[in-house]
């Protein structure tokens, strides 16, 4: 027997070192980073390895501004944000945009866990935050590029209409979807809050704009830039699950502002919206269920409250009807302080505006400056079980599964691989096909049988005048470089309206600018026509609210003076129909071009015949503001231009 001792020896060290290498192995194994294992499989791995802190970590989003590497690893940060106009520095590079986030995502990967942030940012009307990218329509201007196949059942002085149905061009702006998610992705980022799916039932109010339509029909035909954005659910998906195409190119979009934003009294932003449970069903809750269905990633709440309960701290719709009733299983996030405006004045109660806006149900907050406050608070008021943990839980899982969905564990951290996207031409002629097809023909001539458009393009000379003529920031808007906007040509590029005509104009036409001419100097210099580009200025949220909807001086008088002396077309540039009456009877043609981006060529496109006149209104077109709210449908409906009113023309060679 001796004689086998030193073998026999041999095979158990053998046996104690495979062991050895197998547990350490097993050490070293974590279920929740392997893609190969089921979703909830690693959701569930990685909660059970998680603390209180690290769990609290995930469900903060903090500004770009406060946030550093050291941040991100001490605090577990979940996600961060650029709010309007936060950018790296000015006219930042897609580059340096690049280098920010994955600065700030190597943090978030030396923790315990190395759970990858997020970063989010607005990109409403393509990836409007960032210079040189393109910026489309926005979405007032994108709710039109349908066609409206509709019976008038009477025509009288109350213009009463009953619309049949529908015909939507939803692939328009799915491959609007797919332009911003490149470029958006370009800059490294991989989730934005968009698209707003309000209906807009009062254009008072200072966010119609971006809002597709008055009405739900149209508002649920253009979540088709949902599956832009994200890629296309795959048929087989579980009903109400996120879905994020882990293709390269893709991002998590966000349905918004939940629910009822579009329908406040007066139209006043982040009011009161006054009606029952069935009209906020059938009016502004149809767009969250196509969203659902699509995928969507996440959910924001709105700021606004619902028969006086604020919508941050409505539990029974966020929870109740969101979550339990529409199945819906990615994370709900507030809006920027959103659960601080639950008490007014914001603040007054932060600790019940944190219990009452974590308790209704948001997932994750947008603190976003104030952070080590919310952290605090929350995590006090999880250790004194006044906010049960299982809602801290339910919380953290529905973030990691988008997380965990959308590939982010796999490729946490941004290349340059997509740079040239950004504001490429290929995106450049889908955002002037948009703005083409966007545009409402709201009068062709003082008489049906003499219209004015399209115009020629071989003319001895002709004036362009008005303060948005050659202004690229008037005809952007709103939500472009900055929150509010910026007035003038410095700030990104593109093309206004006054270079496309000098562009498409025959080279012998003599084209002269003045953008607030007097009639003297119009009648003096014998025009073959005028082209007036009037309108409002850049804003956005509670600095648009109007009770009045006039188009500011010197607009009025630059139309007098123009339309008093020559053959005129006045292009007005307004994110919602404004008052006209006044003018209408001395302009010879009408038409909304919206606020429709960086590419002012669609514009010209339609006016000198390349293309037709398309567009049919999405919203109505009131008289006087006296009317408002007025919408399809209503009694006392008798506005200047009805819901689905626009001329066409067909294109000409000239």
């Amino acid at each position: 027997m001796a004689r086998f001792s030193i073998p026999l020896a041999g095979f158990l060290l053998l046996c104690c070192c495979l062991l050895s290498a197998l547990r350490l192995t097993q050490a070293d194994y974590f279920k929740y980073k392997d893609p190969k294992q089921p979703l909830n499989a690693r959701i569930r791995d990685l909660m059970k390895r998680m603390t209180l802190a690290e769990k609290i970590g995930q469900m903060t989003q903090i500004e770009r501004s406060v946030a550093t590497p050291d941040v991100m690893n001490k605090y577990f940060i979940g996600s961060v944000l650029s709010g309007g106009g936060s950018e790296p520095a000015p006219k930042a590079s897609a580059e340096a945009w690049v280098n920010l986030v994955n600065g700030l995502q190597k943090g978030s990967l030396s923790t315990r866990l190395g759970i990858p942030m997020i970063y989010g940012i607005d990109a409403v009307h393509g990836h409007n935050n960032v210079y040189n990218a393109t910026i489309f329509p926005h979405n007032v201007g994108l709710g039109v590029t349908r066609q409206v196949t509709f019976i008038l059942t009477q025509i009288s002085r109350n213009q009463q209409a009953s619309f049949k149905h529908y015909r939507t061009d939803p692939n328009l702006v799915k491959r609007i979807g797919e332009a911003t998610a490149l470029e958006v992705r370009a800059t490294g980022i991989p989730y934005v809050f968009a698209p707003c799916i309000a209906v807009c039932r009062d254009p008072r109010w200072g966010r119609c704009y971006e809002s597709y339509s008055e009405d739900h029909k149209i508002v649920q035909a253009m979540t088709e830039i949902i599956p832009g954005l994200q890629g296309d659910m795959p048929p087989t998906a579980r009903k109400g699950a996120p879905y994020v195409s882990t293709a390269k190119g893709k991002v998590a979009a966000c349905a918004k502002h939940y629910v009822g934003d579009g329908g406040t009294t007066k139209g006043i932003n982040e009011n009161n919206t006054v009606i029952d449970l069935n009209g906020l069903l059938s009016i502004h809750m149809p767009a969250y269920l196509n969203s659902i269905r699509k995928g969507v990633a996440t959910v924001m709440v709105s700021y606004s409250s619902w028969n006086g309960n604020k919508m941050h701290a409505n539990k029974e719709l966020v929870t109740g009807y969101l979550k339990d009733k529409l199945r819906f299983r990615g994370f709900v996030i507030s809006d920027w302080e959103g659960i601080d405006r639950i008490t007014s004045p914001p603040k007054a109660n932060y600790s019940y505006s944190v219990q009452a806006g974590v308790g209704a149900g948001i997932d994750m907050i947008m603190v976003p400056y104030n952070f080590t406050d919310f952290i605090d608070d929350l995590t006090y008021q999880v250790k004194n079980n006044i906010i049960p943990m299982s809602r801290i839980n339910d919380a953290v899982q529905r973030i990691l599964r988008v997380k965990f969905v959308m590939g982010l564990f796999e490729n946490p951290l941004a290349d340059l691989s997509l740079a040239s996207q950004l504001g490429n031409k290929v995106h450049r002629e889908l955002a002037r096909e948009a703005v083409r097809k966007s545009l409402v023909l709201l009068k062709n001539g003082k008489s049906a049988y003499k219209p004015v458009l399209p115009l020629p393009k071989k003319a001895g000379k002709i004036l362009v005048a008005g303060s948005h003529a050659d202004n690229l920031g008037n005809q952007c808007g709103g939500w472009t470089i900055t929150w509010q906007g910026l007035e003038g040509n410095d700030h990104t590029m593109g093309t206004t309206i006054l270079s496309a005509v000098k562009s498409t104009v025959d080279p012998t036409t003599q084209v002269v600018y003045n953008e607030n001419p007097d009639a003297n100097f119009v009648k003096s210099n014998k025009f073959s026509y005028a082209i007036v580009v009037v309108g409002e200025p850049p804003y956005a949220e509670t600095f648009g609210d109007s009770l009045n909807l006039t188009i500011p001086q010197p607009g009025p008088s630059t139309i007098a003076n123009v339309c008093g002396a020559v053959k005129c077309v006045v292009v007005v540039i307004s994110g919602r129909p404004l008052v006209l009456q006044p003018y209408l009877a001395g302009i010879d043609a009408l038409v909304a071009a919206w606020l429709p981006g960086t590419e002012g060529q669609g514009v010209t496109d339609a006016l000198f015949g390349d293309y037709g006149f398309t567009g049919k209104l999405a919203h109505t077109w009131f008289k006087t503001v006296d009317q408002l709210p007025m919408n399809v449908g209503d009694p006392h409906y008798d506005p200047l231009f009805p819901f689905g009113f626009g001329l066409t023309t067909k294109p000409t060679k000239n």
